[in-house]
Formats: C-alpha cells, structure tokens, sequence
C-alpha cells in the first residue's frame, strides 16, 4: 500500500512541479468579477499578476468544494493507497475544516494535517511528506512528523506597497497613503496559522536587512531540511536583490536556492513585488520570528 501526498494550490507547488514530486495538487478558484479560474490550471501565476494589476477591482478565491475533495481521495483510496492532505492553515480558510470532513468518509484511509501555515511555508510541509514518503513510512508515520516539526516552520515576506493590503480593507487609506510616502516596507510572518504584522522598515535595503535580522534570530535556516525563496509579481528582482543582501545566511551552505512564484491565495493580498522566504528553524522552535 503506497502513501499518496495530496495538497492544494495555495501551498504555490504547480501541477508541473507536483508530477515531479508524484503528488496532487488541488486548484483553489480564483475569481476576478464574474469569471471563475482554477489556480495554476486555467490560470498562471503570471496571468494572475497581470490581471491583479490591470484590474480595479479586487479578485477573491473560494473555498476547496466537497465535491474536489472526495474525487482526490476517492482516486487514491481506489487506487488501494492511504492519502496524506496537507492543508492551507484552518485561521486563514474553511477548506481545512471542508478536507477533515471529507477525510472521515474513507474508512481512515485518508488523513488530514492542517499545515498551520500558506503559501510557501505550507509547501515545506508537502516538500517533507515527499521525503518522509520517499523513506517508507505509513500514513500514520508521515502525520505524526509533520504535526510534531509543523511549529518549527517559519515563513517571513517583505512586502514592496501596502496598496493591496488597503484594496483588501486590511488597512485603512490613510495608512497606506503615508506609508507609501514613508517608503515603508512591512515584514510579516505566519504565526500560530496567521498572518502577522512583526515590523517596519524604511526602503527596501533596511527590509532586507530587517527580514535578515528575523531569520538569524530564529535560530537560522536548518539546511537538513527543505527551505524555499519566494517572490510574487512578474519578475524576481526584488528577490535577487535580497539573495545578494543577505548572502552571508546561504554562503557555504546551499550552493542553489530553490526558488518559487508566489500564487493567488497571498498574492491577492500582498500585491507584487513581496519576496518571503521559508524554513525549519535551526533553533528553538518558540522563536519569535
């Protein structure tokens, strides 16, 4: 009996990238007015941004049907496999809830791990289930290392506007009007499954810099396990930028930084130009950042 690792879109894996790894994506909808697009199947992440920034108003994702869920587990369970479901943190969407409930109509045969996390800190979680997968554990033994290494996970973004965050109602005009004259750049990370403000910083090099500090004082980057850069937009400049800054993190210790496009379910709120980056802690787990 194989074990099949199954998530969904907003962990930013593409349906390309997912056939490399043996898994299962399921597509979230992204909705901009009245049209309706799976993430990553009817809709890139590049045509996403280009529509994100022509638009004036703002698009909206949905929730993961029961319908999506029983025909993935259904496929897997028919095939004689259990099924690992990595799921978008429950304090960010009801489709967490939506995965467990259709889980329980499978005999046990399916198992749900709610990530406690988005986007590309979510994506570690499915990254270490392959290598758990890969080594032979059960279902059972994939579930149990990923709750107990789950809080070890620390996904941090440098956002490069606040306009989307006011787009979104997250902040008021105001705010976002000074804090574009100010050039400020907020980090943000995901804490106990939400996304939370950890600070401010004047220009994009003093973010840099600021994001840098929050990763050292995390314990730093635990090599041994799977860690992942991201940027959201049509380019990764920013993101290059940032690699050079903070060079002295990754020097002697990864020779090729896996890169990833951050998708709809962020992107709608942090607008282009945020880079993040997401790892296992070196250190104590507890760790602010």
């Amino acid at each position: 009996m194989a074990v099949k690792i199954i998530t969904d879109s907003a962990s930013d894996i593409t349906q390309a990238y997912a056939a490399q790894l043996g898994i299962e994506v399921i597509p979230m909808t992204t909705i901009f007015k009245d049209t309706a697009y799976l993430d990553g199947v009817t809709l890139t992440n590049r045509e996403f941004f280009e529509k994100l920034i022509e638009t004036d108003e703002m698009p909206h994702t949905s929730q993961i049907t029961p319908f999506q869920y029983e025909e993935a587990f259904g496929r897997a369970v028919s095939a004689g496999d259990e099924a690992v479901y990595i799921a978008l943190s429950s304090k960010l969407s009801g489709s967490c809830g939506g995965a467990f409930a259709a889980a329980s109509e499978f005999g046990g045969r399916v198992r749900v791990v709610d990530s406690e996390n988005v986007c590309i800190g979510q994506q570690l979680l499915v990254l270490y289930a392959v290598r758990l997968r890969d080594r032979g554990l059960d279902a059972a033994g994939i579930v149990r290392e990923l709750e107990a290494r789950r809080g070890s996970v620390r996904l941090l973004a440098l956002l490069d506007t606040l306009e989307y965050l006011k787009k979104g109602g997250r902040i008021s005009p105001a705010v976002a009007f000074a804090g574009g004259l100010l050039s400020i750049k907020p980090v943000v990370a995901v804490e106990k499954g939400e996304v939370v403000l950890i600070g401010k910083a004047r220009g994009s090099k003093n973010g840099n810099n600021l994001l840098m500090r929050f990763v050292e004082e995390s314990g730093g980057i635990d090599f041994d396990m799977p860690y992942v850069l991201g940027y959201s937009g049509l380019d990764d400049t920013l993101l290059q930028k940032y690699i050079r800054d903070s060079e002295a993190l990754y020097r002697g210790r990864a020779e090729d930084l896996p890169v990833c496009a951050i998708g709809s379910t962020i992107g709608t709120h942090v607008g282009p130009g945020a880079i993040a980056v997401a790892f296992f802690c070196g250190g104590d787990a507890s760790g602010r950042a």
